[in-house]
């Protein structure tokens, strides 16, 4: 029986489609193993967005091969997807290389580069197209116990400016809503507590004529404990007709990652976006009338083509503005195929780096203050990582609602190694009720209730 690991990158959309080739691979005989030393076959699931996370799955490639010479390397994701052709010249570690479309296609594929590894060959680049959204049943979960990501549509139709998942996943599509529905319910009946819908754009889902507010309606009518949590909505789409449901199911928890990218409005513009940054500051005041507690997450992009400092200083203004609870900061990629390839004006590396970092110490400021109205409060939270600390005491990593898998802080539990009741409760996948202490940075201590 061949045995196979992957070896995963990027981001959540790339960890679903690593579940599933998994799945595929498992249903279909293959052997999964969490060490790469005893795999036959080590899968790389690449991430393809920008320069150095195009660098970090090649420098995986180079890594691998020197690591565990036996096994044969398989690239697979949004890299291989991009630059299958030139990957399969220039790196003859590689002996197959899969792309990201048609997943069930996997199978299929390895039958290839068995076939080809017999012969002392390596198998030739396999992109099969996908027509719909590849999702569904995963016997496998990369993320933390109790938490599990449900992709609703695939690929993007926006087309940012900056952008390259139009190029690599394609135009946007979505899944019918009985689909999700019925998955949401079979990982809720496994026992997952927390449901991250992801998407390159939640507010572009449509299924025949319903749009994310009938989707999340439909979700709702399911029973049992969990939490859903929304990933990703471009600001210029976000329909404010969800935050009803929100108010209406408290598993609906109010938190909402809308990317704004920029503050100044030419930027904005040049970047093929519709909005302004007025828009938006009255779209994150909308959200905030509506549901005063909700959390707000954003990125930015800093150095973008004609980004002068008072368009920087407009972004810094911007989120000073609107003080999300979380944001990330990330400096221009020069991505081919994209409009942005060719624009005029570049901005220096440094320069943007350097806007980046302000972006972030701003941002540190800003969390820190949010977190300080959890002081003194009781709050739920849910298991990650359990570890002891000393005699006395013990320790465990988890997340709140407002905390989101892998991008924001986390809060430390502290709780009574002596108590048994207390050790009871303190298992990975486990909510358990919580009295926050302090703020420690960007992450909050507290004590098991």
């Amino acid at each position: 029986m061949a045995s196979f690991y992957i070896d995963q990158y990027g981001c959540a959309k790339n960890q679903t489609d690593g579940e599933l080739l998994s799945t595929f691979l498992e249903k279909a005989g293959f052997k999964y193993t969490e060490e790469p030393a005893k795999a036959d076959f080590i899968i790389i699931n690449s991430c393809g967005f920008i320069q150095s996370a195009k660098q970090e799955s090649i420098n995986a490639i180079c890594e691998l091969k020197q690591a565990y010479p036996k096994a044969k390397l398989i690239l697979a994701g949004c890299l291989a997807e991009r630059y299958a052709d030139e990957l399969y010249e220039v790196m003859p570690e590689l002996d197959g290389i899969f792309g990201n479309g048609d997943l069930s296609k996997i199978t299929e594929y390895m039958k290839k580069v068995r076939a080809a590894v017999k012969k002392e060959e390596r198998a030739k680049p396999a992109l099969y197209p996908q027509q719909g959204v590849c999702a569904g049943e995963r016997t496998r979960l990369f993320g933390f116990k109790g938490s599990a990501y449900v992709k609703i549509t695939e690929g993007c139709s926006n087309n940012c400016s900056f952008c390259a998942i139009p190029l690599i996943r394609g135009a946007v599509r979505s899944r019918p809503a009985k689909d999700i529905v019925d998955e949401i319910k079979t990982l809720v009946a496994s026992g997952i507590y927390e449901i991250n819908l992801i998407g390159q754009d939640l507010a572009a889902y449509s299924d025949k004529k319903d749009g994310l507010a009938e989707l999340l309606e439909k979700i709702s009518k399911l029973k049992g404990k969990f939490i859903v949590r929304t990933l990703y909505i471009h600001p210029d789409h976000f329909n404010t007709n969800i935050l009803e449901i929100f108010k209406n199911d408290k598993r609906f928890v109010p938190y909402f990652d809308i990317p704004f990218q920029s503050g100044d409005d030419q930027i904005i513009q040049a970047m093929n976006r519709k909005g302004t940054a007025k828009k938006y500051v009255s779209l994150v005041k909308k959200i905030r009338k509506e549901l005063p507690q909700a959390a707000l997450r954003t990125t930015f992009l800093t150095g973008f083509p004609g980004e002068t400092e008072e368009a920087a200083e407009n972004t810094r203004q911007f989120l000073q503005n609107i003080k999300p609870l979380w944001s990330g900061c990330f400096p221009y990629s020069r991505e081919e195929g994209t409009a942005a390839y060719s624009f005029k004006n570049r901005v220096p590396a440094g320069t943007a780096k350097k806007r980046a970092k302000a972006l972030e110490e701003l941002q540190s400021e800003i969390t820190r203050a949010q977190l300080e109205k959890y002081c003194g409060k009781e709050i739920d939270v849910l298991i990650e990582e359990v570890f002891t600390h000393n005699e006395d005491e013990g320790l465990a990593l988890g997340r709140a609602w407002f905390q989101a898998p892998e991008v924001d802080g986390c809060n430390v539990i502290r709780y009574d190694l002596d108590d048994p009741k207390q050790c009871e409760k303190i298992k990975c996948g486990n909510v358990v009720k919580v009295k926050v202490l302090a703020c420690t940075g960007l992450d909050l201590d507290t004590r098991l209730l």
